[in-house]
């Protein structure tokens, strides 16, 4: 039977909000409802009138704003608008409804900004608490001056990590709530829902489950389609990449440094460039398909069906992604390669071994534990490719009409076209949970082969 460890901080502080509410004096258990009164009384006045002024310019929002919003909340609005004739000026006028989406936004954003204060309380009673302390035991209670020359020192991290994680908190963590949220609500073109729109719990969902539908076949269908592309994409790269910096790398291989700059070459032109280019090389009246006319390959009326044939497509993203992707792979193989021990090689010559068993007993195991987190991102990068889609096929052909997806589309890129074009705004959210799910699923392994492989000395 396993013995459960229990987790001790290694650095415990006796300054703690249970403790400061279960044995603070009066001043600190008032700081519970008048943030910093405990600091002011134990001469702390510029600390503790900040958190006065925190706590006071919450309420005052809480009431001119804060707690309509909340209100507001659950309905999401309820009144709308409304065209109304106006005879003074013989033309229609629209009164000014409900918008769900400032009051979806702005009640998420108060729930955001209630957590903050909640980790400010914390913060003041604390501090609190610890003058109380520190002036009982009859030790120097620090001024703000003190304070703020230790955020120069023992406090640095909170000095360099407040705006950073302020900036999260605005710029991902709000957004990415919104987004959640929204794909609870029916916000969609769909029965006029871009104005005003109520909460449908996981109605978004079963739609998108639901196999039977138009938009439930689009979504498995894309899926596979997204899973088959992000494995060929990952592992075409790396085998390709593999089999070049192998061949590079090799004793009899002369002029290393040049081969590796006819590759890498590549990488000095702009992605989406290389991209934009291939597209028009790639169309029916391309330079691919003239040269192929001119050379007698083709018929002088046809071409190949590069971007009109789902299999051809498929197989052409695929493809062009291997002669964008490679050199960047063999740049990541042949750091490895070199960092591998000559000494096991020539062991394996000394034990009789040939070229074929060095490179599966030795070459290969060592490329794949050194790369397999670079592999796991490079998958989880793949899934949410949109570059290489939406620049060099535009998620086409589109076979079904009925069907708001092409036969190259991701997931990534038919929630654009979902949002941008056809303003499904409640089902793109749906897929960018779904997507979100698999990167963090992907980050996840990535993290733990990178935490045991570190465990193990490789780091």
């Amino acid at each position: 039977m396993g013995i459960m460890k229990k987790r001790v901080n290694q650095f415990p502080t006796p300054y703690t909000c249970t403790k400061a509410i279960r044995e603070g004096g009066l001043e600190t258990k008032l700081s519970m409802v008048l943030m910093g009164f405990g600091n002011i009384v134990h001469g702390q006045i510029i600390k503790g009138f900040i958190y006065m002024a925190v706590e006071i310019a919450y309420v005052v929002f809480m009431v001119m704003n804060g707690i309509r919003f909340l209100g507001m909340l659950p309905s999401l609005g309820s009144i709308p608008q409304e065209e109304v004739w106006d005879e003074a000026s013989q033309v229609y006028v629209y009164t000014k409804g409900d918008q769900s989406v400032l009051i979806l936004l702005y009640g998420v954003a108060t729930v955001l900004v209630t957590i903050l204060l909640i980790c400010a309380w914390r913060g003041a009673l604390k501090s609190a608490y610890k003058a109380e302390c520190l002036a009982k035991e009859g030790r120097h209670v620090n001024s703000f001056g003190e304070d703020l020359k230790s955020l120069l020192h023992e406090n640095l991290h909170r000095l360099l990590m407040t705006p950073p994680v302020a900036f999260i908190f605005a710029f991902t963590v709000l957004p990415l709530i919104f987004m959640i949220c929204m794909a609870f609500t029916n916000y969609s073109k769909i029965d006029n829902h871009l104005m005003l729109f109520d909460w449908v719990g996981l109605d978004n969902f079963k739609a998108l489950f639901d196999s039977s539908s138009i938009l439930g076949s689009t979504f498995w269908s894309v899926l596979i389609w997204t899973l088959v592309w992000a494995f060929f994409a990952t592992f075409s790269n790396y085998i390709f990449g593999m089999i070049v910096s192998l061949l590079i790398n090799r004793k009899g291989t002369k002029a290393k440094g040049f081969w590796r700059f006819c590759f890498v070459l590549s990488c000095a032109v702009p992605m989406f460039v290389s991209l934009l280019i291939m597209r028009t090389m790639l169309q029916p009246e391309g330079a691919i398909n003239v040269l192929l006319r001119n050379l007698g390959w083709i018929a002088q009326d046809a071409s190949l069906p590069f971007f009109t044939d789902p299999t051809w497509a498929r197989v052409t993203v695929i493809v062009v992604n291997i002669w964008v992707g490679v050199p960047y792979t063999l740049l990541q193989l042949t750091g490895v390669l070199q960092n591998i021990p000559a000494e096991l090689y020539e062991a394996a010559k000394v034990d009789g071994a040939n070229a074929f068993q060095t490179f599966t007993k030795i070459t290969l195991p060592y490329m794949l534990y050194v790369t397999t987190p670079y592999l796991i991102v490079t998958f989880t990068g793949n899934v949410n490719n949109f570059n290489v889609i939406y620049l060099l096929s535009g998620g086409d052909p589109v076979t079904d009409l009925a069907s708001t997806a092409g036969s190259t589309d991701l997931l990534v890129t038919w929630l654009y076209k979902l949002t941008i074009d056809k303003q499904y705004y409640n089902i793109g959210a749906v897929i960018g949970i779904l997507t979100f799910v698999i990167l963090a699923v992907g980050a996840l392994f990535t993290y733990r082969h990178s935490k045991s492989y570190k465990e193990e000395g490789g780091f």
